[in-house]
């Protein structure tokens, strides 16, 4: 039988200066997975600066959450915007829950918090008055730095699994989620990986760590997507595309720019199958990459050319999470 849990998770800020929420404990659902259980009271500081922003919550009753978790590893359809998300004043990236997760990302066209207003899918007419959107196509892909394993001969997904958790958290200067995929089979034994992605409030980088929290050494795979037109640039260090991706939920189509960059010591292969350009790691207990992304929408790097130039001059900020 699959299980669900549910914990609370500060609501957003509002302007009104400090607050203390508190979260009750949501009803039971009415499936045949065990009832929703969790509370929580949070007290929260000045919010004015706020920069970052994490939201996770079920569809059912749509109380935000810090974690939910599901034996079957798919609350895909269940879960609000597919999964964790988070953001910073730039762009929103989010993970599915189920067993691609993959990363996709929502392009802003101003420098603002919209995910717990837009819950990631804007009316039209927020669109059209300087609200963001989801321009970007993941499909059956990693996406933006998703993460696979590797078996030695091909890529496979975090799946099956024991159990799969998704968390989110923020502090004054990130946001971070995350995902735990318990009892994943791996070259004849089990291993238990987490994926984190955390944004900063001051810096359009988002780190991606991948480690092996139980098990053995594994060799991951990770990623950026593409589709037919898009302009693919790599280097030893880097892979970017630009250009429209297939019309999905935005309402207009718009030149979306991604980019994933990482260290090359790290990477033993490197592989397209057609729809994603793929790195291969050498086998260890981690791997750390970085992503990002702007759009023609962006005011400030709306175009190739200052996408690629923005690529050339980052510095990614040290440590984090």
């Amino acid at each position: 039988m699959a299980r669900l849990h549910c914990y609370g998770l500060p609501q957003p800020c509002s302007n009104e200066g400090s607050l203390t929420h508190s979260i009750t404990t949501p009803p039971a659902m009415k499936t045949d997975k065990l009832p929703i259980i969790g509370s929580i009271l949070v007290g929260m500081g000045s919010c004015h600066a706020q920069k970052t922003d994490a939201s996770l919550f079920l569809k059912s009753d749509g109380v935000q959450v810090a974690e939910l978790a599901s034996e079957s590893g798919d609350l895909y359809k269940t879960a609000g915007h597919h999964g964790p998300a988070v953001e910073n004043p730039w762009f929103a990236l989010r993970m599915y829950f189920d067993k691609s997760c993959g990363i996709d990302v929502y392009s802003k066209q101003r420098p603002q918090l919209e995910l717990r207003k837009a819950l990631w899918y804007p009316t039209e007419a927020d669109q059209k008055n300087g609200w963001g959107a989801d321009y970007y196509k993941v499909g059956k892909t990693v996406g933006i730095g998703g993460i696979r394993l590797w078996d030695g001969k091909q890529a496979v997904p975090l799946h099956p699994v024991s159990q799969r958790i998704a968390r989110v958290g923020k502090d004054d200067t990130s946001a971070w989620l995350e995902m735990l995929s318990e009892g994943v089979p791996y070259q004849k034994q089990k291993v238990d990986i987490r994926v984190r992605v955390t944004v900063y409030a001051d810096h359009r980088m988002a780190r991606v760590d991948a480690s092996v929290v139980t098990g053995p050494e594994v060799q991951f795979v990770t990623g950026l997507n593409y589709h037919k037109g898009q302009d693919v640039r790599q280097g030893d260090n880097s892979i970017a595309t630009w250009g429209l991706h297939p019309e999905d939920v935005a309402a207009e189509l718009v030149p979306v720019g991604a980019a994933i960059l990482f260290d090359p010591d790290t990477i033993a292969a490197r592989s397209d199958d057609g729809s994603q350009h793929l790195l291969i790691s050498k086998s260890s207990r981690q791997l750390v990459t970085w992503i990002t992304s702007s759009s023609a929408r962006d005011p400030e790097i709306g175009s190739l050319e200052q996408f690629v130039a923005y690529l050339d001059k980052v510095a990614v900020p040290q440590g984090g999470r």
